[in-house]
């Protein structure tokens, strides 16, 4: 085979302990994801969120507080036949409008076309359910697909410049070797990264790193109708029967034994949290609520916070930087969408700091002296009782092989034991992935079935150490405002309080 039609692909030549090699085999069975029995099942026999319904299955006429509610879904085709088999990606939350209240559910499937969703009610009042359709299971297996066989569908380029002369090539994590190759892989996270050489200049004249776009024409024969925004694309299914249920508080002679059954299969499927008045109440730590800038000031005195990661925890730095005005933001001259960006409050000692991720990163442009890696800023950091780390990082890497991922997590949390050993007092939070808007092309490239992926390996793979989590799936999922990459003011509000709360546990509410 000529090297025209080789491709070096960095990620693949990683060397690995057998400890390594096993958790990737763990990790990859966490993510079996079952499909259709075979390839090539037409359109018109894909799951349709129209001809599907749910039923509640343990329907009684008033539930009380602690109990699970059960729902039922069953798939069926365009034809209107019943689905035979799973895959299909779900989403369900519950939820009471006047209220402001809204919780995740937990959806199991039977890999028979039926579904089941689990909910714990947290809260009294008319209860509503929703089912989401995200992707029918034909579709999830094209974007297993794509994932594995279409790394170069988002690429990248870099800039090249001495003196006069100017050169800008494409860059990414697998090039085929139709050219000589730049290698800019991190000499010491061995975190591979290439660009084509410049024709007439040399690798070390590489200033800047930017998203080059998007490969288009990706799909092949009929895919394309599997992704159809009013079709099959995070469409709503009905119930058939009623779509709530009436939940009340519990009489105190009422009050279920600790050891009933429902018990033990309403902790299994316990949320992390629920919305309630626009407030997120969580089900595993008092929450403080940071309604002025005197008590975040409060919080904060004395201490130095690392926001490191994507675009989504840039967007705590720009909430406190907007909100605590003691917070002087230093004009470092960096671009607005990509950091670094440093906020300081000299009389109550805070410093502020966000910095965005190693490549791949999709920011418009990155100067290539500020392409660091999360788990060498770990490395610079001294760390102790007042220092906090807050890491965010799983958007970017939506388009690789999920061992991309797996190499990236494990560097950093290599970093965060490291940090932890030399100074135990230090705040590690990883703040997880969260829902987006989708459409036939941002499915592609940006799905959440990709994040939800990406999001069940960064809690396996830090599950054990000593950092805490802010839920912020759950957190976009309950939520009554649409998705959104960026979610909107008051899930960043609300996250921030979980974090805050983290921070200082005994602050007054």
């Amino acid at each position: 085979m000529g090297s025209a039609n080789q491709t070096h692909c960095g990620y693949l030549a990683s060397d690995l302990t057998p400890e390594e090699i096993s958790e990737e085999v763990y990790l990859q069975e966490s993510l079996v994801w079952p499909g259709p029995p075979h390839k090539g099942i037409p359109f018109q026999q894909s799951s349709d969120p129209k001809h599907s319904f749910f039923v509640i299955i343990n329907s009684k006429t008033v539930f009380q507080i602690g109990d699970m509610l059960e729902v039922l879904v069953h798939m069926h085709d365009f034809l209107g036949h019943p689905k035979q088999h799973g895959g299909d990606f779900l989403l369900a939350r519950i939820h009471s409008p006047e209220l402001k209240a809204g919780a995740a559910g937990k959806v199991v499937d039977h890999q028979n076309g039926f579904y089941s969703v689990y909910f714990s009610l947290l809260w009294p009042g008319e209860v509503h359910i929703s089912i989401i359709l995200v992707h029918p299971s034909e579709a999830v297996q094209v974007l297993k697909r794509l994932r594995e066989e279409r790394p170069d569908r988002v690429y990248f380029k870099s800039l090249f410049r001495s003196g006069y002369l100017s050169e800008s090539t494409v860059c990414n994590l697998c090039l085929p070797l139709h050219q000589p190759l730049c290698n800019y892989s991190d000499p010491h996270t061995g975190e591979p990264w290439f660009c084509y050489k410049p024709k007439l200049l040399s690798c070390d004249t590489r200033i800047d790193h930017a998203k080059g776009g998007y490969q288009k024409h990706i799909l092949v024969g009929k895919e394309i109708l599997f992704f159809q925004s009013d079709v099959n694309i995070k469409i709503p299914i009905s119930p058939s029967g009623a779509g709530y249920v009436v939940v009340k508080f519990p009489a105190k002679q009422d009050l279920p034994e600790p050891d009933k059954s429902i018990h033990a299969e309403t902790a299994k499927y316990s949320p992390s949290g629920f919305y309630f008045q626009d407030m997120w109440m969580s089900t595993t730590q008092i929450l403080k609520r940071f309604n002025d800038t005197s008590s975040i000031t409060k919080c904060l005195k004395g201490k130095v916070i690392y926001l490191l990661g994507d675009s989504t925890v840039r967007q705590w730095f720009e909430y406190l930087n907007a909100f605590v005005p003691d917070l002087k933001e230093f004009n470092l001259g960096s671009p607005r969408n990509v950091g670094p960006f440093l906020a300081v409050d000299s009389d109550h000692n805070i410093m502020l700091k966000y910095r965005c991720h190693g490549p791949p990163i999709r920011f418009s442009t990155v100067a290539a002296s500020e392409l660091r890696y999360i788990a060498n800023e770990l490395e610079g950091i001294k760390g102790g009782k007042n220092t906090v780390v807050a890491i965010t990082i799983w958007s970017h890497f939506s388009t690789f092989p999920v061992e991309v991922y797996i190499r990236r997590l494990r560097n950093i949390r290599r970093a965060v034991l490291r940090l932890l050993d030399r100074s135990p007092d230090t705040l590690i939070v990883i703040k997880t992935a969260n829902l987006q808007a989708l459409d036939p092309e941002v499915s592609l490239y940006n799905s959440d079935w990709f994040s939800l992926q990406l999001d069940i390996l960064l809690r396996r793979m830090f599950q054990g150490l000593d950092v805490v989590l802010v839920d912020a799936w759950e957190m976009t999922l309950a939520h009554s405002l649409p998705h959104a990459l960026h979610p909107p003011l008051i899930i960043v509000k609300n996250q921030i309080d979980v974090f805050l709360s983290h921070i200082c546990p005994d602050s007054p509410k």
